[in-house]
Parts: structure tokens; sequence; C-alpha cells
């Protein structure tokens, strides 16, 4: 038996996202900027993609552009507003839980003599509101916060957010990594005041190399590329057809019940937490449950190398991850470091992450290996210290 429990790295294809994707490599592989019928068919069909995705968030057709994923779609929002307004506004606002994806694309700024406020975060993960409210000032250009963390999975107040920005000044853009929110929770761009929004397609069960930026005024966006005037010419180049195929597909299935999905989500990842807690001593809960979105877990076991355990796991068919999947290889969680874990707790914790396909059957198969090992390896590591 397998359990793959880290769906906030990837997660698998629907079977029809890649049913698809092989309709627009075979049948529908035209070019969209073709001249001729065929050409124009792929085109109406990417047409009616991007409108129900716009749908989904409440916004206007021609403010979805599709781009690579939540990566490029991070940096492009970002690097654009800092463009076009270096000269008059150069401070820019992120909290410290931000993705890699946002964290080191404003830092890079610094070096064109942009002032970052970096917003610090309580024991949760939520943003410090007071302190977003007195880093406010007239060269605030931006502010850039996740709507979900990817590692702890908290829901950040974004509506609350959206509102004391456009109080203070409605100039101010207002950019949201919305990677591990979409599809997650219900995304409504007005009501949070939005102006940019990130989203990725392998999060929701569509395919890798795709996703989507939302933005609110095209007028007021700088393209990092030129060419021939695809996307509305803010993100030209031919269009990743089978990508935005899938993604199109994933979108429609994912929403067509997404009160259900997301119910069933949080219905097991409760569940693994209450099976972790009954089974197994010595653990420290990472995620506020209360105020955390329905798939990611994060869990510290004590006197335990999370890293070790994860490959223990990875034996037996078990996937699990110890943070994000683009930083794995670097020590220490920057967000669990922001929210103030000591060091043998960061060392400790797995982050474990569902889909709507996860069973209860999966959690237990992983709970009693969980178990098995962590024994072991605390064993092996106390009869490492008596020597």
């Amino acid at each position: 038996m397998n359990a793959y429990l880290d769906n906030s790295a990837t997660t698998k294809p629907y079977k029809e996202v890649v049913d698809e994707m092989v309709l627009a490599l075979t049948k529908d592989f035209e070019n969209p900027s073709a001249a001729y019928r065929r050409g124009l068919e792929v085109e109406l069909k990417i047409k009616k993609i991007r409108t129900n995705i716009a749908k989904t968030i409440g916004a206007k057709e021609k403010s979805i552009i599709f781009t690579s994923g939540g990566t490029e779609s991070n940096n492009a929002i970002i690097r654009s507003v800092a463009s076009l307004n270096i000269k008059r506004r150069n401070h820019i606002i992120t909290s410290a839980i931000e993705h890699p994806a946002v964290l080191n694309t404003v830092k890079s700024l610094e070096s064109d003599g942009f002032e970052i406020t970096v917003l610090d975060v309580d024991k949760n993960g939520r943003v410090d509101i007071k302190q977003l409210k007195n880093s406010l000032n007239e060269r605030t250009c931006l502010v850039s916060i996740m709507f979900v963390n990817n590692e702890i999975g908290i829901v950040e107040p974004i509506e609350d957010i959206g509102k004391i920005i456009k109080e203070y000044d409605k100039e101010i853009f207002f950019h949201v990594d919305a990677v591990q929110g979409y599809g997650k929770l219900k995304i409504d761009v007005d009501k949070l005041k939005v102006d940019f929004l990130s989203v990725s397609g392998h999060k929701i069960h569509g395919p890798k190399g795709i996703g989507f930026m939302y933005i609110r005024d095209e007028n007021k966006f700088s393209p990092l590329i030129t060419g021939g005037g695809q996307e509305f010419n803010i993100r030209p180049g031919t269009e990743n057809v089978p990508g935005i195929f899938g993604i199109g597909k994933a979108v429609e299935i994912l929403f067509a019940d997404l009160d259900e999905n997301i119910c069933k989500m949080k219905g097991v990842r409760d569940y693994l937490y209450n099976q972790l807690k009954e089974n197994i001593d010595g653990i420290h809960l990472n995620t506020d449950l209360n105020n955390s979105v329905c798939h990611v877990l994060n869990v510290s076991f004590e006197d335990i190398r999370g890293e070790v355990l994860l490959h223990y796991l990875e034996g037996d068919g078990i996937c699990v991850s110890t943070g994000s999947a683009c930083s794995s290889k670097k020590k220490g969680s920057h967000v669990l470091n922001a929210i103030g874990l000591s060091p043998e707790l960061i060392d400790g914790a797995i982050r474990f992450s569902v889909s709507e396909f996860t069973t209860a059957e999966e959690i237990d198969y992983a709970v009693e290996k969980i178990k098995s090992y962590v024994e072991i390896i605390r064993l092996l590591s106390k009869n490492k210290k008596r020597r």
C-alpha cells in the first residue's frame, strides 16, 4: 500500500486533465494565433477556459493571464510594480513567511534602491496587523501577502489587510500569492480588494508548468517580455495549449462542488491529526486548526529528525515533506523560525498535506508506520547518547 501525503508540493492530475492535454497535443494542436478556422477553434476554447477561471474568483475574462505557474506570476507582478514605481515609490511590504518566490524576489529589489519591510507573524503565523498599519507610508507601492502559508497552512486575514491598505492609500497595490489557497478557499477579488493574484495549476490536480495571474488593471502592469501580442500583450509568446486545456479541466472539475471537496479534505486532515495524537507521544502541533486551510497539517515529533523519518517512510511508499518542496534542500524552515519554534522542534517537523482523494485507509497505514519508526528512531537516539 502507498500513501501520498504531500499534496502541497504537487497533486496527481485528474484523468480528465490528462485526456484534455492529449487532445491538445493530437487533435487540437494548431496555433491559436493562426488565421485559419482550426486555429480559431483552439483560440475559442482558450477563451472559454479563461472565462470560466475568471468566474471562480469574481473577475473579468481579460484579467486572467496564463503563465508557467506561481513563481513566474509572483516575479512578473512584483517586478512590474517595482518597474513602474521605482522613481516615485520605493517601499515594499511583505511577510516573514512568504514563499521564496516572493521573499527572494522582493529582497532582490534592494539592490535597485527599494526599501523592504518584512512583517512579523504571531506563533500561529498570522501577520502582525498593527505592524502593517505602522509600516505603510507615502513611499509604499506594494504589499505582498500570501493567502495560505504552504508549510503550516495558516490563512492570513486577507480581507482585513486589503481594507487597511486601500483605506490608507488606494494607489498602493495589493498582491496575494494564492497558490495554496485557490481551490481550497472561496476567493472574491473585489471583496478582498486584491490588485494581483498568483495561482499554480499543479496544486489543483492540473499539470505542472501552467498557472495564471489575475491583474485588475492591465494598464498598470509592465510586461517583463515583449513579443507577438498573445495574452493581451501582457505575457506574449505562443500559448501553452496543453497546459491551458489541462488547468481548464482541473478548474471545471474542482469547482463543480468546491464546498464538498473542502469539507472532505478538512475531515481527512483532522482525522490524521487525531490519529497521530492518539497513537504517538511527544508530538507538537504547528498548525492552528481553527484558522488554517483544509489540507495542510504540520507536526513536530520530539526527539526526532524530520528528514530521517521522511526517508524511513518513503521506503514504505509514504510521501510527506519537511517543508516547502521549493526549499526542501535548505536547512531550517524560515516559516517555523518565524513562528518561534525551537531548533529541536523545527528539526522534527513534518508537513502532511491531503487531497480529496486521500482515504482513511491511507491515513491508518501512514500512522501505523510513523508510530513504528518514531519508536525506532527514538530508541536508536537514546542508545547513541548512552555510548
